[in-house]
């Protein structure tokens, strides 16, 4: 008995080293945003992980990186003010009108072909507030189509890498 009370503490040790190391099953997806031609300040646009019903899983990404202006964009607010997730390695700086970006998305595995969505919304100071400029089912045949957008994005690429 006293050899197993011995042994737990490295056996513990063992297994947090062994699932310390795991890997996320995650796809990386290229994608590329190009804006109307608006006129006024950068974008905030918003990338999220939608489940089945509709609701907030995670931000996948957010160009725009001035915190103080996340509450202009009201239905993600609401998911991410109540835990406040650090977002600082999947945020960019905000797009203006005309411009394009393109940044890579990872998405996770287990929730392709399951119901998923992809939103993109998007907000400029002063302006309107698009809640699903696109949105669109996380399938394996959108993450290598095109699709437009309703407000400030005139489409998005998505590029399987």
């Amino acid at each position: 008995m006293k050899k197993i009370f011995k042994l737990l503490p490295a056996i513990a040790f063992v297994a947090l080293l062994l699932t310390s190391f795991t890997k996320d099953n995650t796809k990386a997806v290229k994608c590329l945003i190009q804006m109307t031609n608006y006129t006024g300040e950068g974008a905030y646009v918003v990338v999220s992980l939608l489940d089945p019903s509709g609701e907030y899983e995670e931000t996948l990404y957010v160009q725009g990186k001035d915190s103080e202006w996340y509450s202009e964009i009201p239905a993600w607010w609401k998911f991410y003010g109540k835990y406040r997730p650090n977002i600082d390695a999947i945020s960019g700086e905000t797009i203006s009108g005309g411009e394009r970006t393109v940044t890579v998305l990872q998405i996770p595995e287990d929730k392709i072909n399951k119901g998923y969505s992809l939103r993109f919304e998007t907000s400029v100071e002063d302006q309107k507030y698009y809640k699903d400029d696109i949105q669109f089912e996380l399938t394996t045949e959108n993450l290598k189509a095109k699709k437009d957008g309703k407000g400030f994005i005139r489409y998005v690429r998505m590029l399987p890498q």
